[in-house]
């Protein structure tokens, strides 16, 4: 038997594919214009909040960033900097894990401020890597350097991060649960 069923593959997959078409076709527009990294930060953390709400296992946060980087370079060859965001969906797969699904996603008010911590963080990595391997410095000067532009990535990660939580107690909210909470429920 398989580590992921085939529902957790398909919800993994529609959540990177999110995430790598969003970010290949919005975020490049929203960059050019304010030269902030937020929208790529949006999109990623509200991605992988979504899809680790609907499969709680370890791997489904680096699965969500690495198909959404091989999407990306599909799309956008050049596009290296998404290396970064592959390194924060592994950080946030760890920190989601060691945090327990349970405590993210029943507890509201923990759960919520732990995926907050958990996004503005893997951002934050992000950002350091980015910033460090693929910005020019001229950019970076802008910014404050990488501190800096791991800073403005932490901001998206907030942003990303309240986003995606919003959306999964929306969810909630509605009676919409993922699988594996319908069959203890009795529900599926």
């Amino acid at each position: 038997m398989s580590y992921f069923t085939a529902r957790e593959i398909a919800s993994i997959t529609i959540f990177a594919a999110l995430w790598g078409i969003l970010s290949t076709t919005l975020s490049p527009i929203f960059y050019k214009l304010f030269h902030l990294p937020f929208l790529c930060d949006l999109i990623g953390f509200t991605s992988i909040i979504l899809a680790v709400w609907w499969v709680e296992k370890i791997g489904t946060a680096t699965s969500v960033g690495l198909i959404a980087t091989i999407i990306n370079f599909m799309f956008r060859p050049t596009a290296m900097h998404f290396l970064g965001f592959s390194a924060a969906s592994i950080i946030f797969d760890i920190l989601a894990f060691t945090s327990g699904y349970k405590r993210l996603f029943e507890q509201k008010i923990l759960g919520s401020i732990l995926l907050t911590a958990i996004s503005i963080i893997s951002a934050a990595v992000a950002g350091v890597i980015i910033g460090a391997l693929f910005m020019s410095p001229m950019a970076l000067q802008r910014w404050g350097g990488v501190l800096g532009w791991a800073g403005l990535h932490a901001i998206g990660g907030t942003i990303g991060g309240v986003v995606g939580i919003s959306l999964v107690n929306a969810l909630i909210s509605r009676g919409i649960t993922p699988p594996k909470k319908r069959k203890k429920e009795g529900k599926d």
